[in-house]
């Protein structure tokens, strides 16, 4: 090879060896960063888990007293209609 491209290579591979330098330095500051920002994440998973566990069981709960409010109005319409209407059950 020529003087020339001997010393292109070698300034190649010498700036090769400084930018993966730099590239691992900057992965290794940001390590612990990624580390905080994955534990608050998950923090934040396991909360929100919580509160969905908590809202489908008030849900549930509502939707059992709406069923049971449901049946009791059902029961007062039968007995206002019975009692403004006493002729109405006896037809048929």
């Amino acid at each position: 090879m020529s003087p020339e491209l001997d010393e292109a290579v070698r300034r190649l591979s010498a700036a090769v060896t400084t930018l993966e330098g730099a590239a691992e330095s900057r992965a290794a500051e940001r390590r612990p960063d990624l580390e905080t920002e994955l534990q608050l994440m998950q923090d934040n998973r396991a909360r929100l888990a919580l509160e969905l566990e908590s809202a489908i069981a008030r849900l549930g709960r509502v939707e059992s007293a709406t069923d049971h409010v449901g049946r009791r109005v059902q029961t007062a319409i039968g007995t206002l209609r019975e009692v403004l209407d006493p002729g109405r059950g006896q037809e048929g």
